[in-house]
């Protein structure tokens, strides 16, 4: 049987609020079948669960940067379905997508913290099998939390946020099986943003980050003034910018300007005269700092802040539904799951039952204490201490990475689980756990709360393509457990692989590791004795506070301001060009024609340039495995390596990024009513 759009694709209330009374029927309506969980879906999502936690772990170990891997893992979903001539494969496509995305999910958790072990000297404390059940333990923890916010995300606040990363998705997974128009705009635009971004990233024949002080008079601009204009001119990125839209794009952006043309002038000027290095994680007095480096060092502390207290509101806003949560189960518990009985049991509102959700949140629990108990401190208290800290944390901050998710399509673990690892190791150094022992159990804490908040925030993502195309959210919840035990297995392996054959940060000479050397240096003297830098924290609470008292969403200005300057500023550029072209025409059923549209391009943007993405990490790995030579890329190769540091290639990433920005306008603007 095939799916009643055939052709079309979504339904045209699907992004927008629902009038009053008005109902979303989704691709596959409730009281329709197809096939979800079938040996062919559950085969390719785990290969790809496998596969992409390869890559993802090499990528984020490299340059800190962990792609998400749904809009990837569902091109190549589609592309098999449509080679292979598979029939009504749009659902089987869903759950591909879903357990092959726990692989970004884990990579995320793991290696933003596991490497800081290796860092910092403590090899023997490190292990494949430590590594897999923090990653496990997270990942489980992640679902079992989230699992009850589902309706209010998905369903209830439809229309709401923008999902980016979601839309991305769907418009691949229904452009695909539709075909027609809709799959030649996408094809077409993932074909552009493939070919840039590959372009860019294998052979760099332009920058990816364009910085003013490529050039001698930015150079100077910088020393004099500490200003830096800095621009990611990817396409995936720039797609990112016009999923999310001009309000939030604008919010996220003013944040960023804070932090980098108000802040960063400000401390260096304040800053300037100190003969002495200031703070646990600086290497250098700030005098000699760059604006990129006083904004690590020291901006990015207020913005982390600021994401602890817009988390902390946003805990308190969803009071009434973390607690209808708690009440459901009890309701549940007490009558034999008889809970639901006022609510239609329709098969896309199907969720696992409450009663599970607590018994695997039980299981879950006794199992990380059991963990932290004999294979970590071994000591009753110190485990119970961990056990707490993850517990409350992850879900306190499970609401915080779905709605992050939710509007920006970035979810800022590595910022919660920093404020995780601080908190942690204040607690575990009172109650006598401290020094090397200490740095273990705190980076494991952080490893376990890190993949939790990841996982929830991916998995958001996942039900919310789900409820857009129809898919059972129960079939989704089920297999995504096994999804996170193969991507933590793969992860633990490749970890080690990678350690062994490159190390892990900087003074090593192989791969970064930035986030968890990040973790590490801060780690280290909060466990001997060194002050947070608490005032900056404190700064940015009380600024989340008078944002949420005016009115400005305090989770995206606060995100802005915690995120580089160069990944913001090509959201704005998107946004902007999403707000242009669903305005221009006073025809309202033109606007929304080129609306649809350059939605469909933006996610091919994505599209494309995250599937490059992976290629040229892997066309970087095995390069580096043949050459033999942990140096080696594609323009060095081809004698081109000393192009890229000029300001010739500099130029060229402007031109390039505004030719793609008039293509994107373009193209869309070109789009006709649909009478």
């Amino acid at each position: 049987m095939d799916i009643g759009t055939k052709g079309k694709g979504l339904p045209e209330n699907a992004y927008r609020k629902l009038k009053p009374g008005e109902e979303y029927v989704p691709v596959v309506p409730a009281n329709q079948v197809m096939p979800e969980l079938t040996a062919y879906s559950l085969g390719w999502g785990l290969f790809y669960a496998v596969l992409f936690s390869a890559a993802a772990a090499y990528l984020g170990l490299k340059i800190g940067q962990v792609f998400e891997a749904a809009i990837p893992i569902a091109i190549l979903a589609v592309g098999v379905s449509v080679a292979t001539r598979r029939k009504n494969a749009l659902q089987e496509n869903v759950i591909i997508q879903s357990i092959g995305a726990c692989s970004g999910l884990i990579v995320a958790g793991a290696v933003f913290t596991i490497p800081g072990l290796y860092i910092l000297g403590l090899d023997q404390q490190a292990g494949f099998f430590r590594v897999f059940l923090a990653s496990v333990l997270g990942g489980f923890l992640g679902i079992v939390f989230l699992v009850p916010f589902r309706k209010y995300f998905v369903r209830d606040m439809h229309g709401e946020f923008p999902f980016p990363e979601a839309t991305a998705t769907t418009e691949v997974l229904v452009a695909g099986e539709a075909g027609g128009d809709q799959a030649r705009t996408l094809v077409g635009a993932a074909l552009v943003g493939g070919v840039y971004d590959f372009l860019m990233a294998s052979f760099e024949l332009w920058r990816e980050v364009f910085s003013t002080t490529v050039f001698a008079w930015g150079q100077k601009l910088a020393s004099a003034a500490h200003f830096d204009f800095r621009v990611n001119v990817g396409a995936a990125v720039t797609g990112l910018g016009y999923i999310i839209g001009l309000r939030y794009a604008a919010i996220i952006c003013a944040g960023s300007f804070m932090s980098w043309y108000v802040l960063v002038p400000a401390f260096a000027y304040i800053g300037g005269g100190l003969t002495a290095v200031l703070g646990a994680s600086a290497q250098k007095v700030m005098g000699e700092m760059t604006p990129l480096e006083i904004f690590t060092n020291y901006v990015r502390h207020v913005g982390i802040g600021g994401i602890a207290m817009a988390g902390l509101i946003g805990v308190y806003k969803s009071r009434r539904i973390i607690l209808g949560a708690f009440q459901l189960a009890a309701r549940e518990l007490s009558s034999g799951g008889a809970a639901h009985a006022t609510e239609p049991d329709t098969r896309t509102q199907r969720d696992l039952s409450m009663k599970w959700i607590a018994v695997l949140t039980g299981v879950t629990i006794v199992a990380v204490f059991v963990f932290f108990l004999v294979g970590v401190v071994g000591k009753f208290g110190w485990a119970l201490a961990g056990l707490l800290i993850v517990t409350i944390i992850s879900f306190l901050f499970t609401t915080v990475a779905a709605r992050a998710i939710a509007i920006v399509g970035s979810n800022p673990v590595s910022g919660m689980t920093l404020m995780t690892l601080i908190i942690s190791s204040l607690i575990l150094v009172n109650i006598g756990l401290r020094d090397n022992d200490g740095i273990v159990a705190a980076l494991l804490i952080g490893g376990v709360v890190c993949t939790a908040l990841s996982m929830a925030g991916g998995f958001i993502t996942d039900l919310k393509v789900g409820y857009w195309l129809g898919t059972t959210p129960v079939v989704q919840q089920r297999w995504k457990f096994l999804g996170v035990v193969v991507s933590a297995a793969a992860v633990g392996g490749v970890i080690l692989l990678l350690n062994k054959t490159y190390g892990f940060g900087a003074e090593a000479g192989g791969l970064e590791a930035p986030q968890a050397s990040a973790m590490a240096a801060v780690l280290k003297p909060l466990m001997t004795g060194a002050p947070a830098p608490w005032l900056l924290y404190l700064a940015g609470v009380m600024m989340a506070l008078v944002l949420e008292i005016v009115g400005v969403p305090p989770l995206a200005f606060a995100l802005g301001m915690y995120l580089p300057l160069h990944l913001n500023t090509p959201v704005l550029a998107g946004g902007i060009i999403a707000h242009i072209v669903a305005t221009r025409s006073k025809n309202e059923a033109v606007n929304n024609a080129r609306r649809e549209k350059g939605t469909l391009l933006a996610s091919g943007l994505i599209a494309g340039g995250a599937i490059m993405g992976v290629v040229a990490a892997l066309v970087l790995f095995f390069g580096r495995m043949i050459a033999k030579n942990d140096e080696w890329s594609v323009n060095r190769a081809l004698h081109l390596d000393g192009w890229i540091e000029g300001p010739g290639s500099a130029a060229v990433s402007v031109i390039m990024f505004v030719g793609l920005l008039i293509y994107l306008a373009r193209s869309a603007l070109g789009a006709k009513r649909d009478d």
